[in-house]
């Protein structure tokens, strides 16, 4: 069996694997789709050395073969990767705080004793039982590779300082903003502005729901101070994942606003230290989700709340998956979210 790794900078690699095989607590799954995430791309761009269990992260698939101890899931299950739930042992879990749960957290990394030895760019992956999650049956293959990322989102929303009716800009039209988008709205938002300098993510932006997409800069800022009567938002949301956004983002937020951090930059951001002071800015960031989260996020998808099918703008094997990675790395590609078929 061949899997798809990325070894460097600007380097994919197809690497033979024995067929997996279940660890006693364990499945294998055969992967139906996998959608490649933006830590990938960075992965792709910077060459930085990542779990292999983390390149390729966000998949659906047939379950075919379980562990002798596996009693929650069986052969011929349809499912979807998730985080592991909490454990109730660790420190943090005696201390209440199930949510962020260190074996959990070990278990979204790819740091956790079952971690793969590659990720779902691959016909067959063997995972922990805990890792996998019954697919709402309302979800096709191709929506339920998208629950993960979704999920991201609808964490950072959940978690966030939002409050009905606000205005609420979010940065960045890639797919976690454009599922962040969405989510603000099913949760209240009175206006969403979605920021993107790509014409044609701003349009499916508006498609999706968003009241208003302009591209970054002077026109953003213009906007914003308009819908507000010179205010500012309510509340920002920084999906792009580039340290300058940071800093753009409290720069749209009104004094006692709010923003969260929800991309990942590779590099640090530099930030004016005295807006934020001045302006009393409350920040939440979020990084992951907790197990619950998967079932919320699929019933909304299932029912539409949430639409992830237009943000799925092509598909491609394994072969396909370098010449993917350096198109959406590129700065200029207009894809939204590309999906692998490791079976084409």
């Amino acid at each position: 069996m061949h899997a798809a790794l990325i070894t460097g900078k600007e380097t994919v690699e197809l690497r033979e694997f024995a067929d997996p095989v279940p660890a006693d607590r364990g499945v294998v799954v055969d992967i139906a789709f996998c959608g490649i995430c933006g830590t990938d791309v960075h992965a792709y761009q910077s060459g930085k050395d990542y779990n292999p269990a983390i390149c390729g992260h966000e998949w659906s698939g047939t379950v075919s073969a379980v562990g002798r101890e596996v009693k929650r899931i069986g052969e011929g299950d349809r499912v979807v990767v998730s985080i592991a739930s909490a454990c109730g042992s660790c420190a943090a879990c005696r201390q209440g705080q199930a949510s962020h749960c260190q074996q959990a957290f070990l278990s979204a990394v790819g740091r956790d004793a079952l971690a793969p030895v590659h990720g779902g760019f691959a016909p067959r992956i063997a995972v922990a039982e805990q890792r996998v999650i019954a697919m709402n049956p309302g979800l096709s293959f191709e929506q339920a590779a998208q629950v993960e990322p979704a999920t991201v989102a609808f964490h950072a929303v959940r978690t966030s300082h939002l409050r009905l009716g606000d205005t609420a800009v979010v940065q960045g039209g890639g797919p976690i903003g454009l599922a962040t988008m969405q989510w603000v709205r099913a949760a209240g938002a009175g206006t969403v502005v979605l920021i993107e300098p790509n014409a044609q993510r701003r349009d499916l932006g508006l498609a999706l729901g968003a009241h208003h997409a302009t591209e970054p800069g002077e026109a953003a800022d213009a906007l914003v101070k308009e819908l507000t009567h010179g205010l500012g938002a309510d509340i920002v949301y920084e999906c792009v994942g580039r340290g300058f956004a940071v800093q753009s983002a409290v720069d749209l937020a009104r004094r006692g606003g709010a923003m969260c951090l929800v991309g990942l930059p590779e590099e640090d951001a530099p930030i004016t230290v005295g807006t934020w002071l001045v302006k009393e800015i409350r920040t939440t960031s979020s990084l992951a989700y907790v197990r619950e989260e998967f079932e919320m996020a699929m019933g909304m998808m299932a029912d539409g709340r949430v639409r992830v099918e237009p943000l799925h703008t092509s598909t491609v094997g394994l072969d396909g998956l370098g010449a993917a990675l350096a198109d959406l790395a590129s700065g200029v590609s207009t894809q939204a979210k590309v999906l692998v078929d490791p079976n084409l």
